[in-house]
């Protein structure tokens, strides 16, 4: 079975759709547009794709988890952390710029890639263009059953 946990819930197609940047449309009133979540200052947000979660057999209470995480153009992520979890990134596509707390900026382009030490903050994560989608591959080992993301 393939799940991983968000933010406190299991990642599943349930949540996928939570996750992205399209809201339902609340009720129309009488010659009024529909209200949505996403207003036109705010960036569109990350989506994530889970791949894999398995138990690590030869490391007791760990688990590894996989994902793809989608950003369109100009998206960013909010802030967070992955509590305890040791997490590597991978560029798939495009141009990500990324920062963690007490780092300095730094701009990742396919084929580089990174690491985030546990209880790291990751203040930033942005997709650099405003016309082509990004596109990272993300690992975590983390306690079994702990959530992968929190954001502020």
């Amino acid at each position: 079975m393939i799940r991983a946990r968000f933010a406190g819930s299991l990642l599943a197609a349930g949540l996928l759709a939570a996750s992205t940047s399209c809201a339902p449309a609340a009720p129309q009133a009488a010659g009024r547009m529909p209200v949505t979540a996403v207003t036109a200052s705010q960036p569109p947000s990350e989506t994530l794709s889970p791949l894999l979660e398995q138990a690590l057999p030869n490391v007791k209470g760990k688990t590894f988890t996989s994902a793809i995480v989608s950003f369109p153009p100009a998206a960013r992520a909010a802030p967070h952390r992955h509590g305890d979890a040791f997490v590597y990134a991978y560029v798939l596509a495009g141009t990500v710029r990324s920062r963690l707390g007490g780092e300095p900026v730094r701009t990742y382009r396919q084929g580089e890639n990174w690491v985030e030490l546990p209880g790291a903050h990751h203040v930033l994560t942005e997709n650099t263009s405003r016309t082509q989608p990004a596109k990272l591959l993300v690992i975590f080992v983390s306690d079994t059953g702990a959530q992968l993301k929190v954001d502020d």
